[in-house]
């Protein structure tokens, strides 16, 4: 039969909510058992770094302790590594050594991990971190998970150079390592330097072919990314959700609809169907890929969807000229109580200037700002100023710029000279040049522009004398752009 203690551990260890902790808690200081060390130690433990716990019950528990060892101060320290204020393990760790309470090398392998959640703003500690000094003076950096872990904070940064320098010093790498190196190659878009530490890779394992792959990808080169994906799946490499996310934004990037499908296949296959992620991104490439019938039923398989789904949808019927179900796949979305961001407005924003619907273009601009508190960026007031200008209202698209609260860019004064060329406005055209040409005067894009309004009205000195200034300025020909047809950046026309 157990005894007491050996019940009350057994019921923490199986623990799964902080409601059933209580209880257990309250048992053990009924039974005077509260500080038993095994009791007490799996009390905490669920406490501090189960998914179902809570940091700030811990850090009670923890103050109620009479001279912490090792083990529970690697408990909370691993425990707000994963919190939302990570900077506490360093104040922890600290305590530590006030207190004179050894450390570990589980101690520092939780603080590297805190520390590579945490900002840093000085170049000095970014290459070479404090805590990384520390471990290396108390001979730490014997440990391979305490030299990965310094690896992977680098990789964080951004420091491919430190992170090279750890590796190099590392005995005994293992894939961990390896893969460390790659990712701070990435992430500092070093792809050749990551893509030949990956080729020298001993073993390549799952998260070194997705870091390659999501690398290309999110450098837009989706023609690298594809191939090694290729690769991987003939190396026997099992792709997970990160890799599938990446492999089917390399193919919304190349326009691969085939491709698409094939992972699409490969999705439900091996039993990812479910992921709302991979959902998500293979909703946006059959929309760019011009299927928005597969699109909607893939959004309406969907039984869990997240904002970035119904953002997804929504940018969808806005590309696709489908103003009508932009409008009611939001009226859905709201009525789901999923509270809309800056891209839902955005997006909804551009299937208005698709419509021609500038009035109703201005009431959602204003109550995005009125009723959901979301300042409005760039992005969207470059949309309000294409929308206007598509109009005709190019005094009302002038005076919105005009009073931004945010500095403006040439692009957004770039599509107010556009419209001015389709309704022939040389007035506005002038005012808006001058604004141009003190932001950028290189951009030979907008003196055509100009020129070719002059033109139009058949004032041809002026025109030569656009073109001249021009030619003064060093001003090159360049493409011009407008914000109709994409959420997240403006629309490239030649």
């Amino acid at each position: 039969m157990l005894s007491t203690s050996q019940t009350l551990a057994s019921m923490a260890e199986a623990c799964l909510s902080m409601q059933q902790l209580k209880i257990i808690h309250g048992r053990a200081l009924r039974s005077n058992l509260h500080h038993h060390p095994i009791v007490l130690a799996k009390i905490f433990r669920f406490a501090a770094v189960s998914p179902g716990g809570c940091l700030r019950y811990a850090d009670r528990l923890f103050s109620q302790i009479y001279q912490p060892n090792t083990f529970f101060y690697n408990i909370l320290i691993r425990g707000y590594s994963k919190s939302s204020t990570p900077s506490r393990s360093v104040r922890l760790y600290n305590q530590m050594r006030r207190n004179s309470v050894d450390t570990d090398g589980f101690t520092f392998t939780f603080l590297v991990k805190s520390r590579s959640r945490m900002r840093i703003h000085s170049p000095s500690i970014m290459a070479s971190d404090e805590i990384h000094g520390a471990a290396l003076k108390l001979g730490f950096c014997l440990h391979l998970f305490v030299m990965n872990a310094l690896i992977h904070l680098y990789a964080a940064r951004g420091v491919p150079a430190s992170a090279r320098r750890v590796f190099d010093e590392t005995v005994g790498a293992d894939s961990v390592s390896w893969s460390g190196l790659v990712a701070a190659h990435v992430r500092a878009g070093e792809l050749e330097l990551a893509r030949q530490v990956f080729d020298e890779m001993p073993d390549r394992d799952v998260v070194s072919w997705t870091m390659m792959v999501s690398g290309y990808a999110q450098a837009k080169r989706p023609k690298e990314a594809l191939e090694l994906f290729m690769e991987m799946r003939d190396a026997g490499i099992k792709p997970d959700e990160v890799t599938l996310v990446s492999a089917t934004s390399a193919c919304t990037s190349l326009g691969d609809l085939q491709m698409g499908i094939e992972i699409h296949h490969y999705i439900l296959e091996n039993g990812f169907g479910w992921m709302v992620s991979l959902c998500n991104a293979l909703i946006d490439m059959y929309a760019k890929c011009g299927c928005i019938d597969q699109a909607w039923l893939l959004f309406n398989s969907m039984e869990i969807k997240s904002l970035i789904t119904w953002n997804s949808m929504i940018s969808a019927c806005a590309k696709h000229g489908n103003a009508d179900d932009a409008f009611m796949v939001f009226t859905h979305m709201l009525d789901s109580g999923t509270r809309p961001d800056k891209i839902t407005f955005l997006a909804l924003l551009t299937a208005y200037a698709h419509k021609g619907c500038v009035d109703d273009g201005y009431g959602l601009f204003e109550s995005m700002q009125r009723d959901y508190g979301i300042e409005a960026e760039i992005e969207h007031y470059g949309c309000m100023v294409d929308m206007l200008g598509r109009a005709g209202r190019l005094e009302e698209a002038y005076e919105l710029i005009t009073g931004m609260p945010i500095p403006c860019n040439d692009v957004v004064w770039g599509a107010l000279l556009a419209a001015c060329r389709i309704h022939g406005d040389v007035e506005m055209g002038e005012r808006v040049l001058k604004k141009l040409m003190e932001l950028r005067p290189d951009k030979g894009g907008y003196y055509i522009l100009l020129r070719d309004i002059y033109v139009a009205a058949g004032q041809r000195a002026e025109a030569i004398e656009v073109r001249r200034a021009m030619d003064v300025n060093g001003a090159t020909k360049t493409p011009g752009w407008s914000w109709v047809g994409d959420e997240h950046s403006p629309h490239h026309s030649s």
